[in-house]
């Protein structure tokens, strides 16, 4: 775990630099073109009930077919290597598409996103590399992990509850 806390740092840095930069660039567009903005959410939520699905309905990975890195990434490859994961720009845009209001400044909100995302991705990063390292205790049974895997996923479904409210 110790090791890898200059990996976490990075995406705490990085993904929230990301966001924001995404966000006053994709915002523009969004504040010109509401249509777009409205189509995007409910894209962004209809996207984000599909991970719940796919998270409820996943099996357990073949061992034999991970082949994970030896060491964590550095800070720096970490905080970079969010511009070149397809998560992280699926995340950014749907954060913005999704929880950005029309009705606000775009600038703004994408800013609040960030900020937002850098105080709960310390801990949501921290507990998903201690859960990574302990999980093959507590999850060997498929019932377990099926248990955890729908649990998960209603969260995120959870979380697409506040957009639902806005007009």
């Amino acid at each position: 775990f110790r090791r890898t806390l200059p990996h976490m740092l990075g995406i705490v840095v990085g993904f929230p630099v990301m966001l924001a930069l995404v966000g006053l660039g994709f915002g523009g567009i969004l504040a010109r073109y509401p249509a777009i903005h409205a189509a995007l959410r409910g894209l962004g939520a209809l996207y984000l009930a599909y991970l719940a699905y796919r998270i409820a309905t996943a099996r357990r990975p073949d061992p034999e077919s991970s082949h994970a890195p030896a060491r964590p990434m550095t800070f720096v490859a970490a905080a970079l290597f969010q511009w070149v994961n397809p998560k992280a720009w699926i995340i950014a845009a749907t954060a913005i598409a999704t929880f950005a209001s029309a009705s606000g400044t775009i600038a703004r909100q994408a800013a609040l996103e960030a900020l937002v995302f850098a105080a709960v991705s310390f801990p949501c990063v921290a507990l998903w590399a201690a859960a990574g390292a302990n999980a093959g205790r507590f999850l060997r049974r498929d019932t377990t992990l099926r248990g955890f895997n729908v649990v998960m996923a209603l969260l995120l479904v959870a979380s697409i509850a506040p957009m639902l409210r806005e007009p």
